[in-house]
């Protein structure tokens, strides 16, 4: 069988092998615009959001944040961007704000050139800080 010659496009960098971000700038750098820039205003809502011992990192080749455990995490795709909670049941308790957005296994899509609203971000980020104060008290 023979490999194809065409290189892979899309709006994702890869996710593994040589090529893969191994910091959130890098993954940044490969995502095209608008994606990068919605991604980027994202970023900022949840860093606002996020307590000051939270860290940023590479987590299943998207950016992910840590407190405690692991927050939140964003990607571009193709046709949208996502914002995973990283704990499903923060958008049962928050089912109708999050009603205007594709939800999908835990996940929210968004407009690659909207980004979400920084109030919903907001709250998305403090409950599930809030989750993981009370799984570290255990």
């Amino acid at each position: 069988m023979k490999k194809s010659s065409k290189k892979k496009t899309g709006s994702r960098p890869s996710m593994s092998g040589a090529g893969a971000p191994k910091t959130v700038e890098e993954y940044l750098a490969g995502v095209p615009e608008p994606a990068r820039a919605t991604l980027q205003k994202m970023r900022a809502i949840i860093r606002s959001a996020a307590p000051a011992e939270t860290t940023e990192k590479i987590s299943y080749g998207m950016p992910a944040f840590h407190y405690k455990r692991s927050l939140v995490a964003l990607g571009a795709f193709k046709d949208h961007c996502s914002l995973f909670p990283m704990g499903s049941s923060v958008l049962n308790d928050i089912r109708d704000e999050v009603k205007p957005y594709l939800v999908s296994k835990g996940t929210l899509h968004f407009p690659i050139d909207k980004p979400m609203p920084a109030a919903l971000v907001k709250k998305i980020v403090e409950l599930r800080v809030a989750q993981n104060e009370s799984k570290a008290r255990r």
